[in-house]
Formats: structure tokens, sequence, C-alpha cells
């Protein structure tokens, strides 16, 4: 079975969030849950990108497989095909890769979606709708070798995959390719001004609210979530709550419509790069069987951050974009209580500039206790998550979330708020009846007063040392593996196919 998949950005050549980590494991992770690379049932997969310099620069030994023709926005376009550095959970094994070389689109001097100001690029829909095309193109013979016989699109920024391969079948009138659509985040939709439907080179019948309109403007995520075969998200628990109008961003409507095409799958931890026995960027390593090393590493951050050198203080991380959805104002309210407490926090992260001034702030208000760094780095995310107690993840809402994940696998307690991947992904320990299930704290109301509330119980098991290290152990043992999701869509895309395991 040959399987593109679509995607902005991928590990570990361009990442500004965890779709990057998404995309440099799956496709992995499919190969090795498929078995033997040739022959019956096996898969062939390969990914598309947008030719961001970044991108480009790691593309190994790149030959030009087509010349693009003329497309609103861009001439001289190439369509390249190379290798990838991604695939370190599959030794022995290259990650072969389009990308879409068109420059006057993808060099920019600001990041790969906005400029340094913040705001979105212009041309956004074309840059990303000649993603979407050039994938569509990938079934039906733009590569004279290898034609695509899934299309797996990600987020908003591939949404047009599925629509021009749709397209692409109503115009040629045959069955080209199945197609699966995963919302990472349905709260970004690659929103657009209706006038800009006119440069996507797609049916008039396509923009209208049976497509792409949506409420007066296109939504290129709406387009994905109407003409794909499949939808997914990236748990269970979103899957159900993106079905309803709190967490719906207005499209529930459309996702009740498609409740029987729409999966819910959990997304997993790369364990060639996130793994405290093996982690080439922590100096001191460890696993569940020997916890010392992690004491170490500890120590190491509190030295490294300007910390008070205290073992005996729980030591609490934040890695995120500093956004509204992701409850960091919460925080912000608790750090002072949580000063008064004994307990240390350091952050890792960009995003409301309003947000990083406060952090900035607290952290100069007590900088003994309070550690921020603004911006993102990966090297210090695994520093700063293998050598704190607990990591925070106070969600107003969460498709999947990673860093909690990260924690699991460091024994690094998640804190989380119940909402979607996060109530998927930890258990909660009442101190009452610590029972074999616990991994983490959990909790409910989304303010301070209900993060403080799981603060306490945090507090309360850190008094007990035998069964903080017992929750640690059960919380590093929770099979955190891309393996389940793999099989998952490996059962997902056979179905849509008909092709059937060996």
């Amino acid at each position: 079975m040959r399987v593109l998949q679509v995607c902005a950005e991928i590990f570990p050549l361009l990442k500004t969030g965890g779709l990057a980590d998404v995309a440099g494991a799956l496709p992995a992770a499919l190969q090795a849950a498929a078995g033997a690379p040739t022959g019956p049932g096996s898969v062939d997969v390969r990914v598309l990108l947008p030719g961001f310099a970044a991108i480009v620069a790691g593309l190994h030994e790149p030959v030009v497989v087509a010349d693009l023709p003329p497309r609103p926005g861009v001439t001289g376009a190439r369509l390249l095909y190379g290798s990838l550095p991604a695939c370190a959970s599959l030794p022995g094994r290259s990650l072969m890769a389009y990308v879409i070389d068109a420059p006057s689109l993808y060099h920019r001097n600001g990041g790969p979606y906005s400029d340094a100001q913040g705001h979105g690029y212009a041309d956004n829909h074309l840059r990303f709708a000649l993603l979407g095309w050039v994938a569509a193109r990938l079934t039906s013979g733009l590569d004279q070798f290898w034609r695509a016989e899934l299309v797996h699109a990600h987020d908003w920024h591939a949404a047009l995959a599925p629509v021009y391969l749709r397209a692409a079948e109503q115009a040629s009138k045959r069955r080209l390719a199945a197609s699966v659509y995963t919302v990472h985040n349905l709260a970004y939709q690659g929103m657009f001004a209706a006038r800009q439907f006119a440069e996507l080179d797609l049916p008039d019948s396509f923009g209208l609210v049976d497509g792409l309109e949506f409420h007066g403007q296109i939504s290129f995520m709406k387009g994905g979530l109407f003409f794909a075969d499949h939808l997914t998200t990236v748990s269970p628990s979103y899957a159900r709550e993106i079905q309803g109008p709190e967490q719906g961003c207005g499209l529930e409507g459309l996702l009740r419509m498609r409740s029987r095409s729409l999966s819910g799958i959990l997304n997993g931890v790369d364990d060639a790069v996130w793994n405290p026995r093996t982690d080439a960027l922590i100096r001191h390593h460890y696993d569940a069987r020997k916890l010392s090393g992690k004491a170490r590493v500890k120590a190491a951050l509190q030295q490294e951050l300007g910390l008070a050198p205290r073992g005996d203080a729980p030591l609490l991380c934040v890695v995120s974009r500093l956004t509204e959805q992701k409850g960091l104002h919460l925080v912000q309210q608790a750090l002072p209580r949580l000063n008064e407490l004994g307990v240390q926090f350091a952050l890792l992260g960009s995003g409301d500039a309003g947000m990083e001034a406060a952090f900035r702030v607290q952290a100069e208000a007590a900088p003994q206790s309070v550690a921020v760094r603004i911006g993102y780095d990966e090297a210090f995310a695994h520093r700063l998550i293998a050598g704190s107690d607990v990591i925070l993840v106070p969600s107003r809402f969460e498709p999947c979330g990673l860093t909690q994940l990260y924690g699991l696998k460091y024994g690094t307690l998640p804190l989380v708020r119940r909402v979607g991947g996060l109530a998927d992904t930890v258990d909660d320990a009442q101190l009452e009846t610590l029972d074999d299930s616990a991994t983490g704290f959990v909790f409910d109301e989304f303010s301070a007063e209900g993060l403080l509330e799981a603060m306490d119980r945090v507090l309360a098991l850190w008094r007990r040392p035998k069964d903080w290290a017992l929750v640690q152990k059960r919380a590093m043992a929770s099979d955190c593996s891309w393996e389940p999701a793999a099989r998952q869509y490996l059962d997902l895309y056979r179905r849509l196919t008909g092709v059937l395991p060996a």
C-alpha cells in the first residue's frame, strides 16, 4: 500500500509544535507496524512537505521529479524527491519525501506561517493550496514511478489535499485514491477571505456551503472535513468534544453529520527521541528501576536556572505555547501561592506578549523559585522535562497533548485538566485510594482554585516518597509508544483502500 503523508513541518528539520513530532514519528511507526518492507501487507510511506528553507536544506540527494506548471502566485516551482533524517526510530530505513521547491512562496525572513511580528502572510492561501494540489497530483501520475493509493493530510495547512483530490476525481470520472484528514487542533482552521477562493482553481461549487464556505469566508479545514473519506483527530475524547458547541468552533454540525466517519486515535511518543535511558540531550540517564539519575538532572537544572539547590522542593515545569487555550493564566494566578508553599517553577515557551511579560515579572520577583525562558529550545526542553518533578498542562481544551506523554516517559508526573487527550492519558492519583492505575493528577474546574486544589494532592503525595516513587514508576510504564496508533491507522487505511494485511 502506497501512503502519502501531507504536512507542513517535520521533526527534526522544522518544528513549531507537536505536529512536527507526529509527522516525524508516524511514518516510521507505520512501516514498523506493517512488518516486512516489501511484499503483501507492506506499507510504502512517503511525506509531502512545503519547501521551507530548513526542509530543502535537510533533503538528502534530491532529484527533480517534475517541473510544476504555473499556478496562482507562483511560477518556476519544482517537485523534489529525496530522503529525510526523520526516522531515528527505524534504523536502516530512510524516510522518503517529496518537497515543493518554490522559493518565492516558502523562503521568508519570518516563520513558516507568519512574519516576525506574528502576522500571517497575505498569500498563505496560495502557499498551502499548492501543498494540497501537489498531493492530489501525486495520485495521478505527477511522479511516473510512484502513485499514492491513500493521502493522509494533517491540519489546516494540508486540508485542501482531499479537496483537490475530490475535484480531480470529478474531472476524470474515476477513483484516484482514498483520503484521511486529521485534525490536530480545530481552533486553527485556515480562514481566508471569500474573494480568495477564486485563486484556488477549484470548481465553483466547492466554494459553497457544502464545501469551503464558512460564515462568509472560506475555511481550509472545513474543506478537509467535508471532502475527506475519513476524519480522525488525536484522541477519543477530543473526537467526542468537537461534536458539541463548546469545542466545535462552529463546525460541530458538520462533525456530527460525519460522526460515522470520525475516529479518535491517540498520538504517541517516539522512543528514539524521548527516552530517559538513552536521551542524548540530558547528561544523566535513568529508568524506572534506577531513578537516581533523575535527581542529578534536577540538581543540574536548578543550577542552570539559578534556582535554589533544593532536592526537597518539588519542581514544576511548563513547556508550551503561551496562549489562553493552554490555561497558563491559571498558573500565573496560582504562582504566588505556590511560592508560599515552597514549590519551584520553570517555564519554556513563547506566544502571547502579555503572558510573556507577566511570567518574566514573576521570575524577577522570585528568582530562586521561578525561572522563565521565552522561546523554544529542543535540547533545553528535554533537560527541563527530565529534571522536573511535575509537568503542568492545565488546558482549556487539548486535542491530545504531547508534553504530558513526555512527562509520563520521564517520571515527571503530569498535572492536567480533565479534557481531550489529557483525560485519555493521565489517571488521577487519589491519595485515599491510591490504586494501580494512578499516573498523575487530574482536575476539572478551569480555574486557579481548581489547579491549587490539585496541587494540594501533589504536595501530599510528595510528602510520601515511597508512594511518589510508586506512581512515578507506574507513569514510566505507561504505553506511550506509537505502536497502538500505527496499528489503528493501518487498519483504517486498509479498510479505505481494500488492501488486506499479509
